[in-house]
């Protein structure tokens, strides 16, 4: 437990949220539609780009677009391969810019963010296909997995999870840490945080589920490649998981950190106290936000032998 209580700005972000509960029209179908992605689509071009000393701009690996930003260049510098949140059917690179460059000034690293594919059009395993290729291509153009971490939020928290798992049973390199910042990890939905009827400043449990089935288009729930919580862990790298305590995700989150423990894994959990779902997204404004980015680039810098380069 980090031992901090939520600042006033803090509370005016969940007072500001609570609106967004909800906010689906009556009879709309299941799942995130075309509706949500021209909504989010809609804010990208308010997102603040990076300062002008961080290079950005579009890349390709492994077939799959990508955004990357930082200040270096050498495949066998430090590296992030950030995979972004959404309930695999939205979000974008572009939408977490205002906060990838952050990652990137508290790691001393490149982020490499893939735009993989989205459900529905695109479901299990795609996503997870994606990861895979592009983070296979960056190995085989020189990257160094030790000195790289997989980094994500939400749906993207359990997707960096996954393909740790699927490169463990594939053979293929691990990356030196991994970072998992409210992760999705089950999507059956049996944590007890997410019951009927709870919610949180940004997520229904009653959205999980047909927003799970979405993405799963048929899938077993418990495939460990879709929900980790399920999969053997043993021999995953070095892990770090932040969650709020608030949130419904929560469960998700403590089951996988102790199952991490079981199997042997090197784990460290932070639950933030009345921490909003995924609250790094508002580093522009709340102080939380920022601390905690600053713990993911102590972690990562620890795991993959880096120091420190560039200021938040």
């Amino acid at each position: 437990m980090i031992p901090c209580k939520a600042s006033w700005t803090a509370e005016l972000i969940r007072l500001a949220l609570r609106p967004l509960l909800r906010r689906g029209a009556p009879g709309s179908p299941p799942g995130i539609g075309a509706h949500v992605r021209k909504e989010l689509g809609g804010y990208e071009r308010w997102v603040l780009p990076p300062p002008r000393r961080f290079e950005t701009g579009e890349t390709v690996l492994g077939g799959v677009p990508a955004s990357f930003v930082g200040g270096i260049g050498a495949a066998n510098e430090p590296h992030i391969l950030f995979l972004h949140g959404g309930g695999y059917a939205a979000g974008s690179p572009t939408l977490y810019r205002h906060i990838t460059w952050r990652f990137a000034a508290a790691a001393g690293a490149r982020v490499i963010a893939p735009d993989y594919r989205l459900a529905p059009e695109h479901p299990y395993p795609a996503a997870l296909d994606d990861g895979l290729a592009a983070w296979r291509e960056f190995v085989t153009s020189g990257g160094a997995p030790g000195r790289c971490a997989f980094v994500g939020d939400s749906a993207g928290g359990g997707l960096a999870l996954a393909l740790a798992l699927r490169l463990r049973d594939e053979g293929g390199p691990l990356p030196g840490a991994i970072v998992a910042i409210s992760p999705w990890t089950d999507l059956a939905v049996t944590g007890d945080s997410a019951a009927p009827g709870a919610s949180d400043p940004l997520l229904n449990a009653g959205d999980l589920q047909p927003i799970a089935a979405q993405y799963l288009a048929g899938t077993d729930p418990r495939t460990p490649y879709a929900s980790p919580l399920y999969g053997d862990l043993r021999g995953l790298p070095p892990t770090l998981i932040q969650v709020g305590s608030d949130e419904i995700l929560l469960d998700d989150s403590l089951r996988m950190a102790e199952r991490m423990r079981v199997a042997g894994c090197d784990v460290t959990l932070e639950v933030w106290p009345r921490m909003p779902h995924v609250w790094h997204a508002f580093a522009p404004l709340l102080p939380e936000a920022r601390m905690a980015i600053a713990h993911v680039g102590a972690f990562v810098r620890e795991k993959t032998g880096e120091t420190p380069r560039y200021s938040n």
